[in-house]
């Protein structure tokens, strides 16, 4: 799968590595077909073709920011967690994948000296990325985020991105011409930026615990079906989503694990 173009972070010396927050779902090299492994996701994600043919007009979803921590001393580290609808697989088998994506979530990330940041984010692919200056949170912060396409106008947009720990809030209205044949809750490891561009390495990261899931207005029903992976280089999975929670509106989400309970 070709990655989209995406926006860079800012950094500066001995920071985490630069990053392009939302790239596609991309599938491991010799199991393309395969919605279960992901070079840079983790989590759940539900197709249009899947689904029986429907579109996503809206997304919602909540989870807690990970506290981040260095895996490997003296490398820099970084994460996403993000709800978003686009980029993903639109069949079971991922034949068919989605090359829109709009987004929005938060960044734990972690310097090559072990210093740990946090920013909330949106970005609607091809366009940069852009870091909401206005939020400041932080690990164990409760997240709320919702995306939606306006009644009135099928490419223009509502993004809302919530701090309920901390009683702030972002929203805004764009236009984006999304096909809405894919849903995702996921966390990832973004794309660096460079001369050794490549997906970032994955921190230690506490649970992010996403629920309160829904599409198109309703409660989501998720199925183990709809898992994802994070594997490294070898084949070897570092990152799991559990179960669905018993409403199927959520799930926990393991770092460094190859199963989650």
């Amino acid at each position: 799968m070709t990655l989209a173009t995406a926006g860079i972070a800012a950094g500066t010396a001995g920071a985490a590595p630069l990053t392009a927050h939302g790239q596609l779902h991309t599938p491991v090299p010799g199991v393309s077909a395969n919605a279960n492994a992901s070079s840079n996701w983790f989590g759940y994600g539900q197709g249009s073709v899947e689904q029986g043919g429907k579109l996503f007009t809206s997304i919602g979803g909540s989870w807690t920011i990970p506290a981040a921590t260095q895996h490997t001393v003296g490398q820099a580290e970084a994460s996403s967690d993000w709800i978003g609808i686009g980029g993903g697989c639109v069949d079971s088998g991922c034949t068919v994948s989605d090359s829109t994506l709009i987004q929005t979530g938060t960044e734990q990330d972690v310097s090559a000296t072990g210093a740990p940041s946090y920013s909330a984010w949106y970005e609607l692919v091809p366009a940069p990325s852009l870091t909401i200056s206005s939020m400041t949170v932080q690990p164990g912060d409760h997240m709320h985020a919702s995306l939606s396409q306006l009644a009135t106008d099928a490419d223009v947009w509502d993004i809302t991105i919530q701090d309920v720990t901390r009683n702030e809030s972002y929203s805004t209205t764009l236009p984006y011409p999304s096909t809405m044949d894919t849903a995702e809750w996921i966390e990832e490891t973004p794309l660096e930026i460079g001369t050794d561009a490549g997906f970032a390495a994955l921190p230690n990261l506490t649970n992010p615990a996403f629920n309160s899931g829904t599409v198109n207005g309703a409660a989501v029903k998720l199925s183990t079906s709809e898992e994802m992976d994070l594997t490294d280089s070898s084949g070897a999975v570092i990152g799991a989503p559990s179960a669905p929670n018993s409403a199927g509106s959520g799930f926990d989400a393991c770092a460094w694990a190859s199963s989650c309970s």
